[in-house]
């Protein structure tokens, strides 16, 4: 299996990956991830993906977004989302494209990188509570262990604030979970 960047020509898999992995919710997913890839243009992040045997098994972006710290508003990257193909997950691909990504966010300029996601699979990595770190959730309906946050070199303690997605989280309903009896 190799890890690379993505390519332009990885579109139409990427979006296969997604809709298979995300089941009834894989569209919205699917078409979130053409919008961040619209914005990444502009500047602020980057996606990998996980091939073997030329077939594209998964997929992780990191791109940008904003922290309302006190001082400043500070570029913060948010890992969403992160998907494999059903068949080939429970096979380190997930964990693979993750590990990649922090590596490469290591390097970068941004001091924080923010999820939402399970607690008991992303604090492998050192994800921790944002809540625990002085850091507040973009939205109520993210429950507070699945808002996660880890510290990269760039960050200073003075770094604390509120989360605010970048507009394509929004406009495709996909931050936290609908109540559907609502």
């Amino acid at each position: 299996m190799e890890l690379r960047e993505e390519r332009p020509g990885d579109a139409g898999a990427v979006r296969h990956v997604h809709r298979r992995a995300f089941g009834d919710h894989g569209e919205a997913v699917a078409d979130l991830v053409d919008s961040l890839r619209d914005g990444m243009r502009s500047g602020g992040g980057f996606a990998l993906v996980a091939e073997d045997a030329g077939q594209i098994v998964g997929h992780v972006m990191f791109t940008r977004s904003l922290l309302d710290a006190p001082r400043r508003l500070v570029d913060v990257q948010v890992l969403s989302p992160l998907g494999v193909l059903p068949e080939r997950q429970r096979q380190g691909i997930g964990s693979a494209l993750v590990r990649a990504g922090l590596a490469a966010a290591h390097e970068g300029t941004s001091p924080l990188v923010f999820l939402e996601g399970d607690p008991g699979y992303y604090s492998r990595f050192g994800f921790t509570p944002g809540a625990e770190l002085g850091f507040r959730k973009p939205s109520l309906r993210i429950s507070d262990a699945a808002f996660q946050v880890i510290r990269l070199p760039a960050y200073e303690p003075w770094m604390t604030g509120t989360l605010v997605y970048s507009e394509p989280f929004w406009r495709h309903d996909t931050v936290g979970f609908r109540d559907p009896d609502a």
